[in-house]
């Protein structure tokens, strides 16, 4: 037994933040960024588009921030995942001590979780502390109530069922009735795991970060077929990005305009 807790010590403690889109985790990652908390991150982003933002959203440190674009990081760049990582440990092991994954709002988190158990070389090196959702008050409900055709993930869903910790976000923005609401129908799908109620995504970094939460055999018990690497899941094809390169310089007013009617027009299928 104490050579198991040997081992887990020298593992690098690997936190997975994932949430639907817009529900705070970008702005998590600034904060946790700015606090004084004696760790030193490495912080892997994933983006759904071919064009990345998050970049240049997240504030700029010293810490090892790297960007996997145009894929899922549950599916289509997880193998990209897995040498990201080895290439981290192998080059700058001694620049962080401990990794952070922030999913794009439409991964699965359960494939990124198996990654550490599936591959020898992942588990040796690494400890998944745990899954930490991020949920908008206002609008993961209305997801987490989507009906996806036959096949398809509801990925909201999946990302509450998974969470060691769930981060109700924005609460600033719904009232008490829709606040008990919310909490609900996460309670219902997801009954062990803890809700931190936030505002601006500011939560406690002790309660989300080396917390030690991940259980094997809870996630097991919920689904038999975790760590079967040939399991398939498929997306909602109906969510999609696009991305436009702008060369050279142009009039940011007439652009504003374009964003303003684009969003009266199609606010409501508009996620970022």
């Amino acid at each position: 037994n104490f050579d198991k807790y040997n081992e887990s010590i020298n593992k690098i403690p690997v936190t997975i933040i994932t949430g639907y889109l817009g529900s705070g985790k970008t702005t998590f990652i600034n904060y946790l960024l700015k606090q004084n908390h004696g760790n030193k991150f490495a912080i892997i982003e994933n983006e759904f588009g071919e064009v990345g933002i998050d970049d240049e959203l997240v504030k700029k440190t010293e810490e090892e921030i790297i960007e996997m674009m145009n894929g899922c990081i549950c599916c289509t760049v997880r193998k990209d995942l897995i040498i990201t990582i080895k290439e981290l440990i192998d080059k700058k092991r001694d620049k962080f001590n401990h990794i952070i994954i922030e999913t794009t709002g439409l991964a699965d988190p359960a494939p990124v979780a198996q990654t550490f158990f599936v591959d020898d070389d992942m588990s040796n090196l690494c400890k998944l502390d745990s899954i930490v959702t991020f949920i908008d008050a206002k609008f993961t409900g209305l997801h987490l109530d989507e009906v996806k055709s036959l096949g398809v993930e509801n990925e909201a869903h999946e990302q509450v069922a998974f969470a060691d910790v769930m981060v109700l976000n924005k609460i600033d923005l719904v009232n008490q009735e829709e606040l008990k609401s919310i909490k609900k129908k996460l309670k219902a799908i997801n009954v062990h795991a803890p809700i931190i109620e936030s505002k601006y995504s500011n939560i406690p970094i002790e309660k989300i970060i080396n917390i030690n939460a991940f259980d094997l055999e809870k996630i097991l018990e919920m689904d038999e077929s975790f760590l079967n690497i040939d399991s398939e899941h498929h997306h909602d094809s109906s969510i999609t990005s696009f991305g436009i390169h702008i060369e050279g310089s142009f009039n940011i007013d007439k652009l504003n305009k374009w964003f303003t009617k684009l969003m009266i027009q199609n606010g409501k299928d508009l996620y970022r």
